[in-house]
């Protein structure tokens, strides 16, 4: 069985793994060129002055899908905290009442979680979530001769914030950040690529090395400006800079558990310890 610190050394090196193929490629073109003298560039300033302006435009690139990236870092968190308070109301409300309604709100809550977790691996359509999320409303109507008005406005506000949240991900994912730009560092890079391929530096072995330590750099800004671009992406098999679904997934467990506690409440006979000799 692979260890869970292989697994993760594994993703992190995803990006590495993608980009070898191309650049292994790229040395077999240059040496077969190099073989049958069809190196016909020359290294001059202008060409060094393209390879600047590429990794000045990928750079733009990464600094803007990073503002996106670093706001998605907090979403699993916010996610977490919006489910935890709502099942503490309902599990409040349930052990002062004993009212199997606040009991089906929790299950609601706990169905409402697990869905948005199927959701974030793209095994459940948006309209589900939300449609679970507007059903909230029918258990706050049928909760308010149980609670204060004040409670349940409060569990509204929450309610709010977690559609809002569920449409700033589905606008995220879905979107990429300046597709133009996208195409023109993809396009750049693919011509100095082939650039440094066709041109000649001796000795041969330095142009080598900088065919290699060039391509592997704007390759690798590549992939990873597009990885970046989609911190939801589960559902990818490559991707590998998502952010982390711990905080939800803890939410999950404890909503099993609060549901769980909140049941066995409910059986008579689960406080009933028959003798033993």
């Amino acid at each position: 069985m692979v260890s869970i610190r292989a697994l993760r050394i594994r993703k992190e090196y995803r990006i590495f793994f993608r980009v070898l193929p191309f650049v292994a490629l790229l040395v077999l073109v240059k040496l077969v060129l190099h073989r049958f003298n069809l190196e016909v560039l020359s290294i001059n300033a202008i060409f060094s002055g393209l390879i600047g302006a590429n990794v000045f435009l990928m750079g733009f690139l990464l600094s803007g899908v990073l503002s996106d990236y670093k706001e998605s870092e907090r979403i699993p968190g916010e996610l977490s905290a919006i489910l935890a308070t709502l099942a503490d109301e309902m599990q409040s409300i349930h052990r002062r009442s004993r009212s199997p309604l606040a009991l089906a709100a929790l299950k609601h809550i706990r169905l409402l979680g697990s869905t948005i977790h199927r959701w974030l691996h793209k095994q459940e359509r948006s309209s589900t979530v939300m449609t679970l999320i507007t059903g909230l409303n029918d258990h706050f109507l049928a909760l308010e001769p149980l609670t204060q008005a004040n409670f349940i406005a409060r569990l509204k506000q929450e309610q709010s914030a977690l559609r809002k949240i569920i449409i700033r991900i589905h606008t995220i994912r879905e979107t990429d950040f300046i597709s133009s730009g996208y195409f023109i560092a993809s396009t750049t890079t693919i011509l100095l690529v082939f650039g440094l391929a066709l041109a000649r530096i001796e000795p041969f072995y330095e142009s080598l090395f900088f065919v290699v330590v060039v391509s592997y750099l704007l390759l690798f800004l590549m992939f990873l400006i597009r990885d970046l671009d989609n911190p939801f992406g589960y559902y990818e098999s490559g991707s590998s800079e998502d952010v982390s679904l711990k905080p939800l997934e803890d939410a999950l467990v404890d909503l099993e558990s609060r549901l769980i506690t909140e049941s066995k409440s409910n059986d008579p006979t689960h406080s009933i310890h028959p003798h033993r000799m």
